[in-house]
């Protein structure tokens, strides 16, 4: 029991020296951090949109040449 103890102080010292921590070494206000990391997130997932509709549009692409049977070899191949 007693080792329990002194494990959950431990957590609970090393939780709170690490959040003293980060909050007196980070390199920018709070707001100006949320707007940061924000504005990042919000290109990311633009960029994953852009690329997403390129694969996509790739995609159609390939399967409107196999429906008109561009690709002739693969029809031609035996099934492995």
């Amino acid at each position: 029991m007693r080792k329990t103890v002194y494990l959950i102080i431990g957590v609970l010292a090393g939780a709170a020296v690490g959040a003293v921590t980060a909050i007196l070494l980070a390199p920018y206000s709070g707001q100006e951090m949320q707007s940061r990391i924000r504005t990042r997130a919000q290109g990311l997932i633009e960029e994953g949109k852009k690329a997403a509709a390129t694969r996509r549009a790739e995609l159609q692409a390939q399967l409107e040449s196999f429906k008109r049977g561009a690709d002739k070899t693969r029809a031609d191949q035996p099934p492995a």
